[in-house]
């Protein structure tokens, strides 16, 4: 029995790049001019020429069609600006962050305070807040009590979160998600401008201070140096000894 060599699958790395110029191996493509009209179906020869008339690239951009479709434009300057493009998304992506906060049925009336201003906080940040109310011994057959504080607390922050999971039971507690009026970014670029505004309102703090100081010491300096006092008999005197 002869023996049959079977040939070897290779692996590769798949680009997922388009191709371009002579990469384009095939008879004819549908061509878009680089404003993206619309030029017609052209023999790939022709369309190779046209790109070096126009010292640019022909790149196949929808490879799939019949005939492929094929475009006139700055190749390297495409990739720079989608590789912009990505960076930025990426930039402006954000992972959603949700605080917690917990609250008794019964809390008075300064940890509430307290607590308010945390949640008013986390929202302002662009965070979303998880409220759980905490039912403890015969607390948890007084179910209103949390819903009546779950209920307060988002009329209190009503301007800054609205109500994003109503209140709902779990076992001994109750929950309520708050979502944020302002998105991550749009409160990190407030944030940012109101730091700047301060940085900047302390500055002038400081220059105007610096003024000041500046001209006192002109008003002493034109006022010319002062006399030393002439010391008479009084100087002499014990002061602790009556006269």
């Amino acid at each position: 029995m002869c023996e049959v060599d079977h040939p070897q699958p290779t692996g590769g790395h798949i680009s997922t790049e388009p191709r371009i110029n002579d990469r384009i191996r095939v008879p004819e493509v549908r061509l878009v001019g680089p404003a993206g009209e619309q030029v017609g179906i052209v023999r790939i020869d022709d369309a190779l020429r046209l790109a070096r008339e126009s010292e640019l690239d022909l790149v196949e951009v929808a490879p799939m069609a019949r005939p492929p479709v094929a475009k006139l434009m700055d190749y390297g300057k495409f990739k720079y600006e989608n590789a912009q493009k990505a960076r930025e998304s990426r930039r402006n992506q954000t992972n959603t962050v949700i605080k917690e906060m917990k609250l008794r049925p019964k809390i008075d009336s300064h940890d509430y305070e307290t607590k308010k201003g945390h949640v008013v906080r986390f929202l302002k940040a662009g965070d979303k807040v998880k409220i759980t109310i905490m039912f403890r011994g015969r607390e948890q057959s007084r179910p209103e009590l949390g819903y009546n504080l779950l209920k307060k607390l988002a009329a209190d922050v009503d301007e800054f979160g609205f109500v994003e999971s109503s209140p709902k039971q779990d076992g001994r507690n109750m929950l309520m998600v708050l979502g944020p009026h302002k998105k991550k970014t749009e409160a990190r670029a407030e944030a940012s401008v109101e730091r700047d505004r301060r940085m900047a309102e302390r500055q002038a703090g400081l220059d105007e201070e610096r003024n000041q100081l500046a001209e006192i010491r002109a008003q002493h300096a034109a006022a010319g140096p002062t006399a030393p006092r002439r010391r008479g008999p009084a100087d002499n005197l014990d002061p602790d000894v009556e006269v």
